[in-house]
């Protein structure tokens, strides 16, 4: 059985520890493309538990956490479902992304090291031959690990701990909308706009650009996404 694009795979007895499981599940999740359209968002307990060769214990518990930490939902009778945001929720996290990516270029053109700048410029380059290869997967994999490592280079940690929080959502939203439109040939010149301000230590430059970048996902998300807003509500009624 397929679950919301998750796969696992089996983990020996000596592991099945309950941060472990924990972990795995949690990995799975957020390689799960949850904003695509036809996206299925249930997880199924017996699945899971065989996939990965274990009893049905341990994974209900690591479930358990995963709703504590805002992951998933359990319905009683229904069963478990990766949460997915509202459409404001969405347009909410990318300007809340916006805000702390943005300072964190600005903290970078004064913290991050040259190598650490021309390490970010390797992986433009990279990045720019899987778009020109029309590789949307890799690219979106790869776009997603740029601005990261901008949170990274910032070397503010505050500022990354606040981040990863939106982690699984940004992800999500970022692999989706990568392959709408033009976004791949825009961003791959976004990029490379970022770096020449960063490898300049323009603060204000690379603090604007980062923001104007991310807020043209907003834009775009705003103007596209209304359909998936209408149907998630509409699978909530009906849950």
């Amino acid at each position: 059985m397929s679950m919301a694009g998750v796969a696992l795979k089996p983990i020996g007895t000596s592991f099945m520890l309950k941060d472990h499981i924990y972990e795995v599940l949690l990995e799975a999740i957020l390689s799960a493309n949850i904003y695509e359209e036809d996206a299925d968002l249930r997880l199924d307990e017996r699945t899971m538990a065989e996939q990965l060769g274990i009893s049905r214990t341990p994974v209900r518990e690591a479930l358990a956490r995963l709703e504590r930490d805002g992951f998933v939902e359990i319905q009683p009778r229904k069963g478990v479902f990766i949460c997915r945001k509202s459409l404001d929720e969405v347009l909410e996290m990318v300007v809340a992304w916006a805000a702390l990516e943005s300072m964190a270029a600005r903290l970078a053109t004064q913290n991050a090291t040259d190598a650490e700048l021309k390490k970010l410029r390797k992986m433009a380059m990279r990045d720019s031959e899987s778009a020109a290869r029309a590789d949307i997967e890799e690219y979106s994999e790869a776009n997603f690990q740029f601005h990261q490592t901008i949170l990274e280079v910032s070397h503010c940690g505050l500022l990354k701990k606040m981040a990863d929080g939106l982690f699984m959502h940004m992800h999500a939203i970022r692999r989706r909308a990568m392959g709408e439109g033009d976004r791949v040939g825009r961003s791959v010149i976004d990029h490379m706009e970022i770096i020449e301000a960063l490898e300049s230590r323009d603060p204000d430059l690379a603090e604007r650009l980062v923001r104007e970048h991310t807020m043209r996902l907003h834009d775009h998300i705003r103007r596209t996404w209304k359909k998936i807003a209408v149907m998630s509500r509409t699978r909530r009624a009906a849950s």
